[in-house]
C-alpha cells in the first residue's frame, strides 16, 4: 500500500519525538563534550527529515484533492483487543492528528519502559499487552485520519 496522510503524519510525528529526546540531550551536554557534536549531526539529519516529510505531506494533499492518489484503503483489522478507545468519534482532522501524536508519545515512553532491565517478567507482559492496545489505537488514529480526509475531499468536489 502506498502512503496516507495518516501514515505520514505518523512518521512525522515519531520524527518530532525523535529530535524532541535528541535535543533534550544535547542540552545536557557541556559545549567541549565530543558527543554534542554527534547529537548535533543527528538533530540536523532528523530536522531534514522532518522537513523532506512536510513536502511530502503538502504534496499528497495536492494529489489528494487532485484527485490522483488513492487517499486510503480499506483494511481488514484482525485485532482481537477488545480494550482500545475508539476513534469513531473524531470528526476533526486536528484533534485526530494530536491523538496520533498522543499515542507515539505514550508508546515511546512504554518502550522505554519495557526495555528497563530490572523489570521482573511479569511487569515486561504487562507493559507489552499496554503497547499493543497503544498500537492498535494508533493505527485506528492513523486511519481515522484517512477517513477525515477522504470525507472531505468527497464535500469539497
Amino acid at each position: 500500500m502506498a502512503e496516507t496522510l495518516g501514515s505520514l503524519i505518523d512518521k512525522l510525528s515519531i520524527k518530532n519525538l525523535r529530535y524532541w529526546h535528541l535535543d533534550e540531550d544535547a542540552q545536557t551536554k557541556g559545549s567541549s563534550d565530543p558527543e554534542k557534536e554527534e547529537l548535533k549531526v543527528k538533530l540536523n539529519l532528523v530536522d531534514r527529515q522532518r522537513k523532506e516529510l512536510v513536502e511530502e505531506i503538502d504534496i499528497f494533499l495536492d494529489t489528494a484533492f487532485a484527485g490522483k492518489v488513492r487517499i486510503r484503503d480499506e483494511k481488514i483489522k484482525l485485532y482481537k483487543n477488545l480494550n482500545v478507545t475508539s476513534s469513531d468519534d473524531l470528526n476533526q482532522l486536528g484533534e485526530t492528528v494530536s491523538k496520533l501524536a498522543m499515542s507515539n508519545i505514550k508508546l515511546w515512553h512504554l518502550e522505554d519502559e519495557v526495555r528497563r532491565e530490572d523489570l521482573p517478567d511479569a511487569d515486561i507482559v504487562r507493559i507489552k499487552r499496554t503497547i499493543d492496545t497503544n498500537n492498535q489505537e494508533r493505527n485506528n488514529f492513523m486511519d481515522r485520519v484517512d477517513e477525515i480526509l477522504e470525507d472531505f475531499v468527497k464535500k469539497a468536489k
